[in-house]
């Protein structure tokens, strides 16, 4: 049965879209049909993190307004088969974009992929509400810092009136600074008011992959990588251990 994810944070700077990418990836790899959807209208980055910046020519609000159908919109990717994009227009629309054309979209998707999963951009406007007006389930994606754990509270008590799935992963998580706050994840957890789907470490090569416009998966096996593994074997319904994160 297809799922429909809203990956989405309360405030910018959680690492969302990284997180959506790196998901992805590792879902397709484990053999499922997989479309990313990037909803960050005017800041759109999902295409450089997998490396499809030259490939994506339609964005979902072509789709949505019916300038073009969803199978020539979503790009495949050269090497990771089974992944997919549909990007975000660089520039805001003239008019409002209808959740129901949106809904359509999902639907669409569902009947040819396994996952889809839709970076919400941040906060709780217009265009988070696009992203989570088709989803099934959410995942919020907060990092250990106070503002983030706040933010990430004030979009679970918006999430919990929508969707009946929320999970809780908190990423770049640096375990030295974890023992100078005196805080733990599961103090994290209790913040946000979720169960937890994952854990991701701070990880540079992140940062080097994303860069050099290449799914993680493709030049790492530590790190953030087995983390996004890690949390793409729980989405399929597999127990995994939580990752050991060492200083």
């Amino acid at each position: 049965m297809s799922t429909a994810i809203v990956i989405t944070s309360g405030k910018g700077g959680t690492g969302k879209t990284s997180l959506t990418g790196g998901v992805g990836s590792c879902l397709a790899a484990l053999g499922h049909q997989v479309l990313c959807i990037d909803m960050d209208i005017g800041l759109r980055n999902l295409d450089l993190n997998l490396g499809l910046s030259d490939r994506a020519l339609m964005d979902f609000t072509d789709v949505l307004c019916g300038r073009c159908p969803l199978e020539r919109a979503a790009v495949p990717h050269p090497v990771i088969q089974g992944l997919n994009l549909i990007t975000a227009p660089v520039n805001l629309p003239d008019e409002p974009l209808s959740e129901y054309a949106m809904r359509d979209l999902v639907r669409q998707a569902k009947q040819k992929y396994d996952y889809i999963l839709m970076d919400s951009p941040a906060g709780l406007g217009e265009g988070f509400r696009l992203a989570c007006c088709g989803a099934d389930r959410a995942i919020v994606v907060s990092t250990t810092d106070s503002s983030a754990l706040r933010d990430a509270q004030r979009t679970v008590s918006v999430l919990r009136k929508q969707l009946p799935q929320l999970h809780l992963v908190v990423n770049r998580v640096q375990p030295k600074l974890l023992r100078r706050l005196h805080t733990t994840i599961d103090d994290a957890m209790d913040t946000a008011g979720l169960p937890l789907l994952g854990i991701v470490p701070e990880d540079p090569q992140v940062i080097l992959s994303a860069n050099r416009g290449e799914p993680l998966i493709l030049c790492a096996s530590r790190g953030a990588a087995i983390a996004y593994l890690n949390i793409a074997k729980r989405l399929t319904g597999q127990k995994v251990p939580l990752m050991k994160l060492r200083a």
